[in-house]
């Protein structure tokens, strides 16, 4: 590979990659495979309470809604019953559902499953057939996964995912490549770092402002954005003293300018295993300070921003390719408020949210209809049953397609935090929802009125 991941294990030889899985496949959604990739690198500080790891790590029950009738989903724990019947009755075929016997909140779906020999046992026996695993994202403990059960990753190996996930990748590949990105540098060893914070301490003076950006940062984690050359100095002491204690002077940070920004936008294409790129779809992004909220369908962009995100996704997928990667790939990019588009701001190669969303939009979404994928953040006191906020929801909820409404895509994540709260305080939950409606303003007074309906269970919550 022309970037290979530093400090990354290299991958087992006997796990074996299928390029063209058959049905059926088996979806384990182990989000934030990010907190993986980057156990061997230095990181910024970061506040990650357990029961906010716990939603995380529960958001694995996004593939039922992802996965075909006759694909196999793992999940950490069983699906509230009437949040499947539900389901039913909005006239989703479920796939087969496996289920670990003991989760451990703090844990992500496939350690779990690595701990229970029943589920291993099952999936064993799925083996053999044409089933191939399909993970979130792959790293060594779905490669542990692939090995024990026998089932081929519907993907490349840990080291591909990791090394082509990693924000420096997507730096260097922006600068070859010639692709139009915020200024910056990407940042290998600690010299590198010092020189190009040194380099951007005299551009403060005019306001600019920059960030320090962990090569695997998710979700607003791993991001220092500064302003004073005080602060830029207090990265630096901080980031060395971690290379003191590790004794290497190997780093994987970008630093790059906080450009002004008209809107975030996340796009996604396929990559074939011939190297054919399909382009899927381009969303806008709903973000609050760097961090992920949601999307906004349809994104709204002319028809120059349109052909750039799609002449990017050819070049970005001969370069994957190259690289040894194929599958899923999203990428993010911002609107220029002078004009224009920045179309790669970093690449996920592995599912995204808006993986998740597409077979809802592609029901309940008809044309000329416009949608929102978010979360509501809710601080339930103790476990809350989907009876109870389906009657507070009551008829804001989508029944049928071509009704305007709410429809429930993650139950299981409004109540993950209790289980790792360690107080009778309650604990941050997250009820993830696609809202549809037929123009901005009733979509936007339908996601008002959602939010005062469950402002019983909001609390604290943040």
């Amino acid at each position: 590979m022309a970037h290979p991941s530093h400090g990354g294990r290299a991958a087992r030889g006997a796990v074996v990659t299928v390029r063209a899985p058959t049905r059926p496949v088996v979806h384990i959604a182990n989000f934030e495979v990010e907190r993986q990739w980057c156990r061997d690198e230095h990181t910024l500080p970061r506040l990650s309470a357990p029961a906010d790891v716990a939603v995380v790590n529960r958001m694995d029950e996004f593939a039922l809604l992802h996965a075909a009738p006759d694909d196999h989903v793992v999940l950490k724990g069983a699906p509230d019953p009437d949040y499947l019947s539900y389901l039913d009755d909005l006239g989703f075929v479920l796939p087969h559902r496996h289920v670990v016997a003991i989760q451990r909140p703090g844990r992500t779906v496939t350690e779990d499953v690595l701990d229970d020999r029943a589920v291993l046992a099952d999936l064993t026996g799925l083996a053999g057939a044409g089933t191939a695993l399909a993970a979130h994202g792959v790293s060594d403990a779905e490669e542990v996964l692939a090995e024990r059960t026998g089932l081929p990753l519907a993907g490349p190996d840990a080291a591909t995912c990791r090394a082509v996930n990693s924000k420096v990748y997507s730096r260097r590949v922006a600068d070859e490549l010639d692709i139009r990105t915020p200024p910056g540098q990407a940042c290998e060893t600690f010299d590198d770092l010092s020189a190009a914070l040194d380099a951007v301490v005299p551009l403060l003076a005019d306001g600019r402002r920059f960030a320090v950006k962990e090569a695997f940062g998710v979700s607003g984690t791993g991001i220092a954005v500064f302003g004073t050359e005080r602060r830029a100095d207090r990265l630096r002491q901080l980031i060395r003293r971690q290379v003191d204690r590790s004794g290497s002077e190997r780093v994987a940070f970008v630093v790059e300018e906080w450009v002004a920004n008209a809107g975030d936008l996340n796009y996604q294409f396929t990559l074939a295993s011939d190297g054919v790129v399909r382009f899927d779809f381009v969303r806008g992004q709903l973000t609050s300070n760097g961090v992920h909220k949601g999307h906004r369908m349809p994104a709204r962009i002319d028809g120059d921003t349109d052909r750039v995100l799609r002449e990017t996704a050819s070049k970005l997928g001969a370069r994957l390719a190259a690289d040894g990667y194929f599958g899923v790939v999203g990428v993010d990019g911002m609107l220029d408020p002078a004009g224009g588009v920045y179309p790669l701001v970093e690449i996920n190669a592995r599912n995204n949210m808006s993986t998740y969303q597409q077979r809802v939009l592609d029901r309940f979404v008809s044309p000329g209809r416009v949608a929102m994928a978010r979360h509501y953040a809710l601080h339930p006191t103790g476990p809350l049953a989907f009876a109870t906020l389906h009657r507070a929801l009551g008829n804001l909820l989508v029944r049928r397609p071509g009704d305007s409404g709410l429809l429930v895509t993650n139950f299981a994540t409004v109540n993950a935090g209790l289980a790792a709260a360690g107080s009778g305080d309650g604990a941050n939950g997250r009820l993830f929802a696609v809202l549809v409606a037929d123009d901005d303003r009733r979509l936007d007074d339908l996601d008002a009125a959602v939010a005062e309906r469950l402002r019983p269970w909001a609390g604290g919550a943040r």
